[in-house]
């Protein structure tokens, strides 16, 4: 699947080529050019990582799309020029940019489809405890991993290499080791097994704690070496991530202004009160800042949160309620669709929130944060960020703060990026939006 988008985006590029020059000669040239896209591909390992992958996406593989359709042009322009068809300096931006945009949404597509298509597959969780119970939440968090746990079994049991190994992995596609109890000795088994089976094998670190987020993985010859991230993000980072926020929000909210338009007419016509909402949520350092959203709730919703939750007995520092008698029926679903957050754009313009970030809390439920929560205020708050995409709603206070700190430890501007594009994806979904 993944090669006909491959192909078929080859394709396109040729008849980006025919409409750019009209010429003849030019568009044989691409046509013959066609296998190459393919072979690029493969060379990019571009149809190698789904294979392993738990949960392959095309967001992923952005960096490598970019490499291969850069390639992939110039490729195409030394055709040209070695065939005599001198026409490529004119469409050269029209070809990469017909190459990275639709081999992005192809690949997408076909991943799509293949979900669609294609029975999950069948995973054994071997571990107990609390490292199983967490790898079995994310496969049910995240449905486009596109697996079904058939069976967990704990360490103890599974014993692979002894007679019934095989009959206990019997139409098992994938094994996912979520131990403490792992040790070497295991994980070589399980490795031979799987190997002699021809099943995907997946391993949760037993140490996942010592691990942490801000960790990479190096090797030295034969010897693997993790490596902390100790530092906070450099200047030029917060700068371009300054400049990326403002050419983003700027354009966005013209562009937007029609919708914000007809979004502010429902919230009007649908209930009495200000179309706009504002809320003191705590910043950068725990600064206080005036949020805006489209008001979706009613207007004496401050009045009444007594009735729906007390603050003052909450067990953790956070709310979210599924089922707020507050909401209005426009409000439920500009909160489905994200719509609410358009005038959040004013917030980043004005330097209080970025694009991507933290979720921006109360400042009445930051007071109540503990020394391992603060982590969290030391960016800005953002429109969007990892609790928005990897889960919403359904997240856990522990499980929201796990992803948060995993984007702070690890800030980089192609993380923004790589969040902005799955917002999207997640927006689109709706799943935990309430």
């Amino acid at each position: 699947m993944l090669v006909a988008a491959d192909v078929l985006t080859a394709v396109l590029v040729c008849g980006a080529v025919e409409a750019l020059t009209s010429d003849r000669g030019a568009t044989v040239v691409s046509l013959a050019y066609v296998p190459v896209w393919v072979l690029l591909a493969k060379l990019q390992g571009l149809y190698d990582r789904d294979h392993r992958a738990l949960r392959p996406l095309t967001v992923d593989e952005a960096p490598q799309l970019l490499t291969w359709a850069l390639t992939g042009t110039l490729g195409l322009g030394l055709l040209m020029v070695a065939t005599s068809t001198d026409t490529f300096d004119r469409v050269f931006a029209g070809v990469f940019a017909v190459a990275i945009v639709a081999g992005l949404f192809l690949r997408a597509l076909a991943r799509f489809a293949w979900r669609r298509i294609i029975p999950p597959e069948r995973v054994m969780i071997v571990g107990d405890g609390a490292l199983s119970r967490a790898a079995r939440r994310k496969l049910e968090l995240f449905p486009d991993t596109h697996v079904r746990v058939v069976n967990v079994v704990p360490t103890e049991i599974a014993r692979p290499g002894d007679a019934h190994a095989a009959e206990r992995l019997a139409g098992v596609n994938r094994v996912i080791l979520a131990s403490q109890n792992l040790n070497e000795d295991v994980l070589a088994r399980f490795v031979r097994v799987c190997r002699e089976l021809k099943i995907k094998l997946s391993v949760v670190p037993p140490v996942r704690g010592m691990f942490g987020t801000a960790v990479d993985l190096r090797h030295i010859a034969d010897l693997p070496v993790l490596e902390y991230n100790t530092w906070h993000a450099s200047r030029s980072t917060l700068v371009l991530k300054r400049v990326l926020d403002v050419s983003v929000a700027l354009p966005a909210s013209i562009v937007l202004l029609p919708v914000a338009a007809v979004v502010a007419l429902a919230v009007r016509l649908d209930s009495p009160g200000p179309i706009i909402f504002s809320q003191r949520r705590a910043g950068r350092y725990g600064r206080a800042f005036t949020i805006y959203k489209f008001r979706t709730m009613a207007c004496d919703a401050e009045a009444r949160l007594s009735e729906v939750v007390s603050v003052d007995r909450l067990p953790e520092p956070v709310f979210k309620l599924e089922c707020d008698p507050r909401v209005t029926r426009v409000g439920r679903i500009l909160r489905r669709t994200s719509l609410d957050e358009l005038p959040q754009l004013v917030n980043v313009l004005k330097g209080e929130m970025s694009l991507v970030g933290p979720r921006p809390e109360q400042v009445e439920l930051v007071e109540r944060y503990g020394s391992e929560q603060r982590f969290r205020l030391d960016v800005k708050p953002g429109i969007t960020g990892p609790m928005q995409v990897f889960g919403r709603g359904q997240l856990t206070f522990e499980e929201r703060l796990a992803v948060e700190r995993e984007y702070i430890e690890n800030y980089s501007i192609a993380r923004d990026v790589l969040l902005l594009a799955l917002t999207v994806a997640a927006v689109a979904g709706r799943r935990g939006a309430y």
